[in-house]
């Protein structure tokens, strides 16, 4: 049966400009969390703001990788398709951005493309869909993932706390590593519903609550 694609921005050129300026501050700004805020409909299981983001950051020159559960309903590849232009990929290694709906099961960091020395911004950035998004120090949440992980570095004053889960277990040392490697490595935007948080490679690990398990299993 055919299925009703769903449309996308009402305004697409103020909405689209919208929600790149949030995502921008949002990574210049890492840990900090911001509103994001979209009427948007897509097929589940597509989030209203990973489809948001999707919508604002690619084009037919960014190919776009997705997980699993985001692969198994052809209505989200073209929704996608029909309203960004994007190529599709099957590798992480070729994406410029991941769109992730899973991101318990989100693959290693080394499975995605880190930039070069002389294009270090060649990566790819990750887009994950999570259930707790927060900045703020408080009981409750404990992971697996950023479980009041704390942050350094450029666009942050002084420190900054990040809640963000679920993540797969090693995830604290995944991205130890990856900002080890910097100005190689990924980014990642997290969003939650009316929500969303930037952490680029320049953000540095200090002080981490890691999340059960993570201290022990190789970084990858």
């Amino acid at each position: 049966m055919a299925h009703r694609l769903a449309p996308g921005f009402a305004d697409p050129v103020h909405e689209g400009q919208a929600v790149f300026r949030a995502a921008m501050e949002a990574l210049s700004r890492p840990g900090r969390i911001r509103p994001l805020v979209t009427a948007l409909a897509p097929p589940a299981p597509l989030t209203p703001e990973l489809a948001a983001l999707a919508l604002a950051l690619t084009d037919a020159d960014t190919p776009v990788w997705l997980d699993a559960p985001l692969r198994a309903d052809p209505a989200v590849a073209g929704f996608l398709r029909f309203h960004t232009g994007a190529p599709l990929v099957a590798a992480p290694a070729e994406a410029a951005f991941a769109l992730i709906a899973d991101p318990a099961h989100c693959p290693p960091f080394t499975d995605f493309a880190p930039g070069t020395p002389a294009y270090p911004d060649a990566s790819a950035t990750l887009i994950l869909a999570v259930d707790t998004l927060s900045d703020e120090a408080g009981p409750g949440f404990t992971g697996p993932g950023f479980a009041g992980q704390v942050f350094a570095g450029p666009g942050i004053r002084g420190t900054a706390r990040l809640d963000a889960g679920p993540l797969p277990a090693a995830w604290a040392a995944r991205w130890a590593a990856n900002h080890a490697g910097f100005p190689l490595g990924i980014d990642c935007l997290f969003v939650a519903p009316g929500r969303l948080a930037g952490l680029p490679r320049s953000a540095r690990p200090v002080g981490a609550e890691a999340s059960p398990g993570s201290e022990a299993l190789p970084c990858t």
